[in-house]
């Protein structure tokens, strides 16, 4: 894998200009933005990088600032300073349906009309790409049936969505974000409240596209350990700001998790480098 040049807190302050790389290899790229709501600051992030082609990890405690970022990161919330750029354009300076042919988001909770079907919910993630009234195309119904069979509920195509369990209703959001059919998709803890056997399918479909169609994902995730499984590079966040970012192996230490977490923990590492969590007690 080739190293992403991802600046540290103090290296933003001071970016070295004759070296583009950092820019060249983001597919997100984030430059002294505040974002709130009402008069309350929620995240204060001078630099972050979100590497083209990778999966990303937001990490941190309630309260970090994790779903906050990602809402900026998606023109969701426009920043009260800064710049969000997606492959070098702002995102705040582009129309709905231009910006959405190019990034997707889940957030957190979604909601839909139980009597829809599964292939109901997932044609709606076709918007961005036809007119309000234009019929759907031969390339529409192949993303439709794409996503679908990616999410794995073929089975599930024409059951109504008050007929899923939690976790089937999960990936058939997860599949309408698939088949908007964009380079960067953006989820906010799609993981959350789902029992083990769909948090490890949610995370594998997220593997499967990166891995397959080289789609850019940064995923908000509040299980740590499964973050350095699943990511190739995390983002810890702490009151709003970054406290590191990196490969799981550099930026998961016992000192990161006393900080951000408030959990005393020994970190320890497999053949291959990658971290695994063993955790002691809470911290006061």
């Amino acid at each position: 894998m080739p190293d992403i040049p991802l600046l540290s807190t103090a290296e933003a302050q001071t970016p070295d200009e004759t070296d583009p790389e950092p820019i060249e290899d983001a597919a997100l790229l984030a430059s002294d933005i505040e974002l709130g709501y009402g008069d309350e600051i929620v995240v204060d992030c001078e630099h972050l990088v979100i590497p083209d082609g990778r999966v990303t990890a937001l990490v941190g405690p309630n309260g970090s600032g994790k779903s906050t970022l990602l809402k900026g990161l998606s023109a969701e919330l426009s920043p009260e300073s800064g710049t969000v750029l997606l492959h070098g354009r702002d995102v705040h300076e582009r129309s709905v349906s231009d910006l959405a042919r190019e990034l997707g988001l889940l957030d957190q909770e979604n909601d839909a009309p139980g009597g829809l079907t599964v292939a109901d919910l997932v044609t709606h993630g076709r918007y961005p790409h036809r007119g309000f009234l234009d019929p759907l195309s031969e390339d529409d119904y192949a993303a439709i049936d794409r996503a679908i069979d990616l999410a794995g509920i073929d089975h599930l195509r024409e059951t109504a969505l008050a007929e899923l369990s939690g976790g089937q209703k999960q990936l058939a959001f997860i599949a309408m974000a698939l088949a908007q059919d964009t380079d960067v998709l953006l989820l906010d803890e799609p993981t959350t409240y789902l029992d083990l056997h769909h948090q490890l399918r949610v995370m594998e479909v997220i593997r499967t596209l990166n891995d397959e169609r080289d789609v850019t994902v940064c995923v908000v995730l509040h299980d740590l350990q499964q973050a350095t499984r699943f990511a190739e590079y995390l983002v810890a966040l702490e009151d709003g700001a970054v406290y590191d970012w990196g490969p799981p192996e550099e930026v998961v230490t016992e000192q990161l998790l006393a900080d951000v977490f408030d959990v005393d923990a020994s970190v320890r590492h497999d053949p291959d480098g990658d971290p695994h969590i063993v955790p002691r007690h809470a911290l006061d």
